[in-house]
């Protein structure tokens, strides 16, 4: 199975339908991000046969030049407070230094799915679609990771994530929870939770090539 068929099997469902209309009439008469050609970006930098790591986001930042269709990443120079907090766990678990660039393109070509559960916004207005379809989808995306055969690793981060714990039951499987990297919870334990360590070590024992978390 690939992503491609995956999505392919979803779109002739009428929610995806539904979604795919919703989405024309928005694109029409409003600014919505990610661009077009970036919403599955996720899906077209992680294929199946490299999925080693999921780490689930909410919905897109919702400024210019910020969301690219990966979880927690940015194309612009001036990080959100969460991708900073997550550059700080990081130097502090790995040693790595703190980049100033916000695109983790290189996690997602590593094997690390960066996926939102929505996966587009209007402009300025954060969870603007909510509720439109896009939950539908990744939660099949999540229960068919689920099902893979393979030693992956999830990491929820926040309330948000972890509700999706109940449909991860597959014991090859390793999940790593921790309060978001936000600034209103980072401190509650974020800080000093080691996923990157913690999901290196994971990979390691089960002979698989760990994730070089520099951003590159």
């Amino acid at each position: 199975m690939t992503w491609e068929a995956l999505i392919e099997a979803e779109l002739k469902k009428p929610y995806f339908q539904s979604l795919v209309e919703f989405l024309k009439n928005e694109d029409n008469d409003k600014t919505i991000y990610p661009k077009k050609e970036d919403r599955l970006n996720c899906f077209k930098m992680t294929p199946i046969e490299n999925l080693k790591v999921v780490l689930i986001g909410q919905d897109p930042y919702h400024g210019e030049n910020q969301a690219h269709g990966l979880s927690f990443s940015v194309l612009c120079e001036k990080l959100p407070p969460s991708l900073h907090n997550i550059y700080q766990e990081l130097a502090d678990d790995l040693g790595i230094p703190k980049s100033k660039k916000g695109d983790l393109s290189s996690w997602a070509c590593q094997g690390v799915l960066l996926l939102n559960t929505i996966l587009t916004v209007e402009a300025h207005k954060p969870l603007s679609h909510k509720g439109k379809g896009w939950e539908v989808f990744t939660l099949e995306v999540i229960k068919f990771i689920n099902e893979l055969d393979q030693p992956i690793v999830f990491i929820l981060w926040g309330s948000h994530a972890q509700s999706f714990k109940k449909y991860l039951t597959n014991k090859k499987h390793l999940i790593i929870e921790s309060p978001h990297p936000s600034p209103l919870s980072s401190y509650r334990g974020f800080f000093g939770s080691k996923p990157f360590s913690k999901t290196n070590d994971f990979l390691i024992n089960h002979n698989v090539k760990p994730i070089d978390w520099e951003i590159k």
